[in-house]
């Protein structure tokens, strides 16, 4: 089941880059991102309502508020500049870099969650990155 959400997650964040380049036309980027998270802020709320998920508030650790609130910055972060590189530049090349967090993704969970780094993974951190500097050049 993981697989099938994994791939509409893949679905929908090319949609949103899609829709986003295209609403961000005369748009100051700080705004339309601003705009993007009530809209999300909105349905992640409303899942947790529809699901009955609020009742598990009050086990969350402190180190879960931590990390969560600087997962939280940490998006915000990666929105702001991803709408400013959008609204600059092309979508077929500024989605190629966004998506080099894979390969930091994985040097990340290597150095700091100590998780396996193996050849394929290796080998996939080349790949996307010489696709992304491909397409990007």
């Amino acid at each position: 089941m993981w697989l099938l959400f994994a791939i509409l997650s893949a679905v929908f964040a090319a949609l949103t880059s899609i829709l986003a380049k295209v609403g961000i036309d005369g748009v100051n980027s700080n705004l339309a991102t601003a705009i993007r998270t009530v809209v999300v802020l909105a349905m992640a709320w409303g899942m947790v309502f529809l699901t009955n998920g609020l009742g598990g508030i009050t086990e969350i650790s402190r180190k879960s508020w931590m990390f969560l609130i600087l997962s939280g910055l940490a998006t915000g972060a990666s929105w702001l500049f991803y709408y400013r590189a959008l609204q600059m530049g092309e979508a077929s090349k500024v989605v190629p870099i966004d998506k080099m967090s894979i390969v930091l993704t994985l040097v990340f969970a290597f150095v700091f969650l100590h998780e396996t780094f193996t050849i394929k993974s290796a080998i996939g951190c080349i790949l996307i990155s010489a696709g992304t500097l491909v397409m990007c050049l």
